[in-house]
């Protein structure tokens, strides 16, 4: 038995069962706006200090200071990008940055310990302080803005106490590598750094498949997708700006150590975030506590973790800071706190909680970094500088509660 559609009586053309390769774009564009948007206003920024600059920004060794510069303000929007997520919010990362870096060095300083002793232990004290302040916030329901304003002032006074007012330097080596390594060369002599050669052909490997997987699974569930050259267009401008970044890093140094760091951070924690219970947890709670807690999530639970974890990546933070710096000093981290929260919100974060990416810090705290190599490339002052980045914090904000009224419309 057939079936005939039929026309409407005004004389209109019926729709299609299958949306257009025109729809299919510009409804993924609706649903990944903040996502989207960040991108192409980083692409674009890119290009732009390209041009001013005069090809300066995107030379291999600009780059490679570019990821050193903002390794530790990327570790530390990771973190307060699921802070944000679990709908709190953390302001003492900063004065813990100092209190971890001023602790390492007393111990590797004062007391001559091995540098890899030194790092786990600063690991612990990111964890311990994370712990404190976790419990206060989720087993006694003091609001995280109060608790973490008080580990503030807290860290902050420790390090000067810690640190006698006074830097302490130098760091072994290998604790410096942390901020200032490369990973070292392999292989016969080539015009490339051959390891980064392999990381970037295993990252198009890796990146292919979870595209071709997505799109199994979607197709699966029969979903709509991108038609198949729309699709094989998006495959070849990821494989295409992974190659260029890759041959990039490889022309000078190679991969910094700082960046396998990142990575490291960047797929581990997003896959605990997207795939994981205890994540989907943290977006349950961002986005409505009550009916979380209905559906039986253990908040208690779930919040404190998430500051144990903002705890430790605050101190991987502050021994990278450290590192770069080759010394503990009193008034480190300052305003850090700050660039990770405009990180997060720049990068997709939702002021009411419940939304973001880990990719999506990343992608804010990129923004923020290329601004601000870009204008003191180009001589714009510090004072006009903070000018700049206030206003595209708000411009991302104000995206967000636009997207949110127009969602609501």
């Amino acid at each position: 038995m057939t079936t005939t559609t039929t026309p409407p009586k005004d004389g209109s053309v019926a729709p299609s069962a299958h949306p257009s390769t025109g729809a299919l774009l510009l409804q993924g564009l609706r649903g990944n706006m903040r996502q989207y948007g960040m991108l192409i206003a980083l692409a674009f920024i890119i290009v732009l200090f390209q041009i001013w600059t005069d090809g300066t920004l995107l030379l291999p060794n600009n780059v490679s200071n570019l990821i050193q510069q903002n390794g530790y303000i990327l570790i530390l929007a990771v973190g307060m990008m699921i802070v944000i997520i679990a709908g709190h919010i953390d302001l003492s990362v900063g004065s813990l940055v100092a209190f971890v870096g001023a602790m390492s060095a007393v111990m590797m300083v004062k007391h001559d310990m091995p540098w890899v002793l030194a790092l786990v232990l600063s690991l612990l004290i990111g964890a311990v302080a994370g712990a404190w302040q976790g419990f206060f916030i989720a087993y006694l329901g003091i609001p995280s803005f109060i608790v973490t304003l008080a580990g503030m002032l807290l860290f902050r006074g420790l390090t000067q106490i810690v640190l006698e007012g006074q830097s302490l330097a130098p760091f072994p080596d290998g604790f410096q590598n942390l901020a200032k390594g490369f990973i070292p060369e392999m292989g016969p002599y080539t015009q490339y750094h051959n390891p980064t050669l392999v990381l970037g052909l295993l990252a198009v490997v890796l990146l292919m498949l979870r595209e071709w997987r997505d799109r199994r699974r979607q197709l699966a569930y029969e979903l709509d997708v991108l038609p198949p050259g729309v699709w094989a267009l998006k495959c070849t401008a990821i494989v295409a700006a992974v190659v260029a970044f890759t041959l990039t890093l490889a022309s000078f140094h190679g991969v910094p150590v700082v960046m396998l760091i990142m990575c490291a951070l960047l797929i581990g924690l997003g896959y605990v975030m997207r795939n994981a219970v205890i994540g989907r947890h943290v977006y349950a709670l961002g986005g409505n506590k009550a009916a979380a807690k209905l559906s039986g999530v253990k908040d208690k639970r779930v919040t404190f973790l998430v500051f144990v974890n903002m705890g430790v990546l605050a101190a991987l933070a502050g021994c990278v800071y450290a590192a770069r710096l080759n010394a503990g000093t009193p008034q480190a981290g300052l305003n850090f706190e700050l660039e990770a929260i405009a990180a997060s919100f720049i990068g997709g974060a939702s002021m009411s909680g419940g939304v973001g990416t880990v990719m999506g810090a990343v992608i804010g705290g990129l923004v923020l970094g290329v601004l601000n190599n870009g204008m003191s490339l180009v001589g714009i002052g510090t004072d006009y500088q903070q000018v700049i980045k206030g206003l595209v914090l708000l411009a991302a904000v104000g995206f967000d509660v636009w997207n949110k009224r127009k969602a609501g419309k």
